[in-house]
């Protein structure tokens, strides 16, 4: 999505140095697939060795200063959450943005997440309800192809913050899998307004827990 495959990731004095997307440096990246001598190799490790470089990518990467540091996880509450939960405590965490599709079985997995955020005190900064109907790119009516709602149900139920529901729309599809930039390549999508949104709700929450 960043056009960072292929990059490799260097050693300074204070760890590793993250990979950068832009001559700014405003955003760094890393991720194990990084270290990896193939792009197509596979990462077969047991635990203790997962959760050793979940605490690495934390403490020992010269990230520098920064605004906000966002880790990208898999959906569960497996041992490398609780390894990067053990990892962050220290630094105080944000919280969580939890993501669901409208689909039963992605509720019930987003809901045990919440259960696992309760349970290790991680605050909950709000849900989003992704894939939530296909927009038509020719007459812009929206399909509810895998039902709606079930994220914002949730939520309510929860006592979570509702962030917003993300449709499906193949010009952001596109983007991504080409790493171009959907915001300033699509303003008039019907997904632009919704994640700009969010992006918002996000960043006012955040700022003031930090004010």
């Amino acid at each position: 999505m960043l056009r960072a495959q292929g990059r490799a990731v260097h050693q300074c004095g204070s760890g590793w140095v993250p990979v950068f997307v832009d001559q700014e440096q405003s955003i760094s990246l890393m991720s194990v697939g990084f270290l990896l001598e193939k792009p197509d190799q596979a990462v077969v490790w047991r635990g203790p060795k997962k959760n050793a470089l979940i605490k690495q990518f934390v403490s020992d990467v010269a990230w520098g200063q920064l605004d906000y540091l966002v880790v990208d996880t898999p959906p569960g509450t497996s041992d490398e959450h609780m390894a990067a939960m053990d990892a962050l405590r220290p630094y105080s965490p944000l919280g969580a943005l939890l993501v669901t599709t409208p689909q039963a079985v992605s509720v019930g997995d987003v809901r045990r997440e919440l259960t696992f955020c309760r349970k290790t005190g991680l605050r909950v900064i709000g849900l989003v309800e992704n894939m939530s109907g296909f927009v038509c790119p020719h007459c812009t009516e929206c399909t509810n192809v895998f039902s709606r709602g079930g994220g914002e149900e949730l939520a309510r139920h929860a006592g979570v913050p509702f962030l917003g529901s993300v449709p499906l729309d193949p010009e952001l599809t596109r983007s991504l899998e080409e790493g171009r930039d959907f915001i300033q390549e699509f303003p008039q999508s019907p997904a632009f307004p919704v994640l700009s949104a969010i992006a918002q709700k996000i960043l006012n929450e955040t700022s003031a827990q930090l004010s």
